[in-house]
């Protein structure tokens, strides 16, 4: 029967009508009246007045009205809370129902309305239909309770609702079985931390059992499920592989994803040299090839994932390269995704089909594909070293053609790949320059003018093409004027004597006739370099450049291995994880990929060697500008030999102290200002502008004014910091802190595996230091540490290290070694640490000695809102070796005289002033450093500070 004509129901007195209707006697009189309701509340029309006559119909044997009825109570149970009531008892009815199907729809029903009045009624119902006879009644009843934890999750669990849900795991019926799992894997993502999901082998088992029986959607909720299970060892990981891998003939695409997702995460656990590893890698092929064969929306949701697979293991479609070969009616989205696969999958042994294919794409009609196919050759030439002349070739073949913007993208190509090989395609300049006229867009504009810059004394008329590029100076991108500028200053370095009235130029128009900052502040410091030390300008403007590599296109492991975790979902098409674009982002949780089979192999595939091509070597690690530099780099990082506690500071001066002394004594004297001031916002009133900026773990830290004043006394040690983060050390995280228990400096460390494989074989090495501290043993990292694990490390620290002095003083430069790779990272250590316990200097000695200070010497500064007093103020100093000698009050002001000596030797005297009830104290920097120092005669010499 047509229900088209529900639907031109609009007449004056409608709901009149349908009212008595719906009151009628008659059976087949009331379904009719229903369905006209239901027509005009979809169509939008408010028929909530008949809430009453529409519920009254809900007692009735008709299947189909029943279905009728329950529909129009889901949509309008909300605005009319309490007249849904009214239903209540007809659902509770309908529970025991003998027809199945009446049950189910009953608790269906019940779970769809979001009234918090109806959930304490649905209880017994949903509890009977979860331990009901028939199958459907069971699985629409486990479904209900994911809606009904939604709704009023604490209900679900005082009812003890998630236990019976788990026991449906184990249900004969394989549907059951998936909706159980699907019900707890929806709670289980609002409940990240519950561990509803305790999957077992057992369970597993079962899982996969009932894999083969469901439904397509019942197989993607189970392999949703298993993609969560991390296997006890490589035969486990092995066995669900077996079982698993017939999903991938499936003929929906989403549960082939799916399958796909469970065995790349489960191949990591199988060791390479496994006889089944290559098969399995062989029957991931086919399938990922199959759906490239749906219509183009399908298409690309493919590519986007086949995309994060070829950058994981790019040998599993390594000889499918044609498939990606872009065909003439593909949409631009799909054409332009198969080009970047394309690229991934080229190497040595294919390179020459990839290159035809792409300059065949250069002749296309679509701009923006002929742009990202020049840009695909070069990104080819600098992938794949051994074919990079032939790439060059290529393009010089395009730039033949005077395609104004084909000529332009292999310009800005052409430069990357001088980057990438300097000195080697210089001769391709000539035919590049002849080119110039017609560069219209900025980036081109860019590229050329670099190449002229950087190649200036190949270029004869070098100076004459960058002349003609400042004629039109004020009316360039920004992009332009940047590398303008830095083009001249390179060829007025070169060529000094021709050029000098050019570079005046650029640099006037820059710093004087523009209103840009960047390029202001640009130009001001080629000016001052080149007028203050052209030598230095040189070093600085012709250094030589890092290589670019192909691989800064790749997504970063650590995400990588979170994005093949979501394989199939969102995540893998938007290529971000779904904490960024999940509202909210409640209850995500961050995947990882189990670590790999073997001690500490890279996931790296074995037959992606260089005779491949598919895999390049790593490039090389370029310390950032906040790393170490200088002979850190050049460390050996053999573990120390010596062992044991480190050697007691002798009370004699170190080698190398006088060092500090020579050219360190304003820094050591600032930090010690700085450190008792920083945080309070007063700086001391004659700082020298000299000093470093205030550092942490100063004497407001030994204060502790956080407020742990109950805390018990003892050095102070701050909270721990991360020193190196993961993003910068392939994964590996270390956070830390210094601390100094019974007399020995420690270095106390979190070392945290955020990568997909094993890290063993942890050393640790610093650098040349202000205070000579070095490692007194071996970094003690006994077991391996696996993904997503983090071990605990105390190391402890001497003072018999060589020293330099540093900048800041405290700062230490690490250098730390594991199986992947050696990191670098600086930190600072609190200047309390390095404070010994015999820093109580002889009272009489003490009074000698600052009495002898002349009172120029001195300045002040205040520690503010400490509300300790006087006692307790020396109490808690004492904790950190710093230590009362005398104390007085003048005028209700106590002065407290303290006295502290450094691990090399150095003493510090200081006078600490309270005034009772004011929360601020004044800081008298009355300092000298008295330096003992063993000699023939054991004389003991005398160092004034100078006036701070």
């Amino acid at each position: 029967m047509c229900d088209f004509p529900f639907f031109s129901l609009v007449c004056t007195g409608e709901i009149f009508e349908l009212k008595a209707e719906l009151n009628s006697d008659k059976k087949e009189k009331k379904k009719e009246a229903v369905k006209k309701v239901i027509a005009s509340m979809t169509v939008g029309k408010d028929v909530s007045a008949l809430f009453p006559d529409v519920v009254n119909c809900m007692q009735t044997d008709n299947l189909e009205l029943k279905k009728l009825v329950y529909l129009y109570l889901m949509n309008y149970a909300k605005s009319q809370p309490d007249m849904a009531i009214m239903a209540v008892n007809t659902f509770v009815k309908d529970c025991e129902d003998p027809n199945p199907l009446i049950r189910a729809l009953a608790v269906r029903t019940m779970g769809c309305i979001r009234v918090d009045k109806i959930t304490e009624y649905l209880c017994e119902p949903l509890r009977k239909c979860l331990k009901d006879e028939d199958p459907y009644v069971r699985k629409t009843a486990a479904v209900c309770v994911a809606k009904l934890h939604d709704i009023n999750a604490q209900l679900v669990e005082d009812q003890g609702f998630l236990d019976t849900l788990k026991d449906l795991i184990s249900d004969s019926n394989p549907m059951v079985v998936a909706n159980a799992v699907a019900a707890l894997s929806e709670i289980a993502e609002s409940h990240p931390n519950s561990n509803l999901l305790d999957l077992n082998p057992q369970t597993i088992n079962k899982l996969l059992t009932a894999l083969n029986e469901c439904t397509e959607w019942g197989q993607i909720f189970i392999l949703d499920c298993l993609a969560n299970y991390t296997p006890r060892d490589d035969r486990e990981s092995q066995s669900i592989c077996e079982r698993v891998t017939p999903r991938l003939s499936h003929a929906n695409s989403a549960v082939v994803l799916s399958a796909v997702k469970v065995l790349m995460k489960f191949m990591e656990m199988l060791p390479k040299d496994l006889d089944y590893y290559g098969t399995l890698l062989k029957k991931l092929a086919p399938p990922l090839v199959t759906l490239l064969s749906a219509e183009p929306e399908l298409q690309y949701v493919a590519l986007r994932n086949i995309n994060l697979i070829v950058q994981r293991r790019p040998e599993i479609l390594k000889h499918e390269m044609k498939v990606f070969f872009v065909k003439y009616n593909d949409p631009i989205y799909v054409k332009l995704e198969k080009l970047d696969i394309m690229i991934r999958l080229a190497s040595q042994a294919n390179i020459a089909q990839v290159l035809a294919e792409l300059k065949e794409y250069a002749t296309e009609v679509d701009v923006d594909f002929v742009r990202k196919a020049v840009r695909a050759i070069g990104r080819c030439a600098i992938k794949v070293e051994q074919s990079a002349e032939r790439c060059v070739s290529t393009l010089l073949d395009l730039i033949q053609t005077k395609v104004n913007y084909v000529v332009q993208e292999a310009i800005v190509v052409i430069k990357d790949i001088f980057r990438k090989y300097p000195n080697k395609y210089e001769s391709v300049i000539a035919t590049l320059c002849e080119n110039l006229d017609s560069l219209d867009e900025p980036e081109a504009r860019a590229a050329m003018i670099w190449i002229v810059g950087e190649y200036a004394e190949r270029i004869d008329n070098a100076d004459e093409l960058l002349e003609s590029f400042l004629e039109g100076f004020h009316d360039e991108s920004t992009q332009v004027q940047l590398q303008l500028l830095t083009a001249i200053v390179k060829l007025f370095l070169k060529k000094p004597t021709e050029t000098q009235e050019l570079v005046q130029q650029v640099l006037s128009l820059a710093t004087q006739d523009s209103d840009n900052p960047d390029l202001r502040d640009r130009g001001y410091i080629y000016w001052r370099l080149l007028s203050t030390d052209p030598v230095a300008a040189k070093e600085v403007v012709l250094a030589e450049k890092p290589l670019i590599s192909e691989e800064t296109d790749l997504i970063e492991p650590t995400l990588l291995e979170e994005l093949i975790c979501h394989i199939g979902t969102l995540a893998s098409v938007y290529h971000k994880p779904p904490s960024a674009f999940v509202e909210g982002s409640r209850g995500v949780q961050h995947k990882r990929l189990p670590g790999s089979a073997g001690s500490g192999e890279s996931a790296d595939s074995p037959d992606t060697g260089s005779a491949a091509g598919v895999s390049e070597a790593p490039p090389a690690v370029i310390p950032s500008q906040g790393d170490l530099l200088g002979d850190l780099l050049n460390l050996d990082l053999t573990p120390p030999t010596t062992s044991g506690p480190p050697p007691a500071p002798s009370s004699g001066m170190q080698m190398g102290a006088m060092d500090l002394l020579g050219g360190g004594l304003d820094s050591l004297v600032g930090l010690l200002h700085a450190a008792m001031g920083a945080g309070f916002g007063a700086p001391p009133t004659a700082m020298p502008a000299s000093f470093p900026p205030p550092v942490s773990g100063g004497l407001d830290d030994l204060f502790d004014l956080g407020g742990s004043v109950g805390m018990p006394m003892g050095a102070y040690s701050p909270p721990k910091s991360i020193w190196l983060p993961a993003m910068k050390a392939k994964g590996l995280e270390i956070s830390g802190t210094f601390a100094r228990r019974a007399g020995v400096i420690q270095m106390e460390m979190t070392l945290t595996n955020k990568a997909m494989s094993i890290m063993t074989d942890f050393a640790i090495q610093f650098n040349r230091n202000s205070f000579g501290l070095a490692p007194a043993g071996p970094l003690q990292v006994l077991t391996p540490v696996g993904p997503n694990q983090s071990i605990e490390v105390a190391l402890p620290l001497s003072t018999v290290g060589p020293v330099m002095k540093m900048e800041p003083l405290t700062n230490l430069q690490v250098a730390v070694k594991n199986n992947i790779d050696v990191f670098y990272f600086s930190s600072q250590y609190p200047i309390s640490m390095l404070f010994v316990e015999d820093g109580k200097m002889e009272r009489q000695v003490f009074l000698a000695t600052w009495k002898d200070i002349p009172n120029d010497n001195e300045a002040q500064f205040q520690i503010k809102d400490c509300h300790l007093n006087s006692d307790a103020a020396s109490s808690k100093l004492q904790g950190s070796n710093v230590f009362t000698i005398a104390k007085r009050t003048v005028e209700g002001q106590d002065m407290l005289y303290q006295s502290m000596k450094l691990t090399n030797g150095i003493w510090v005297l200081a006078e600490l002033r309270v005034q009772a009830g004011n929360p601020n104290y004044t800081v008298m920097s009355r300092l000298v450093f008295v330096l003992t120092c063993s000699g023939a005669n054991h004389k003991d010499y005398k160092t004034e500070s100078r006036e701070v």
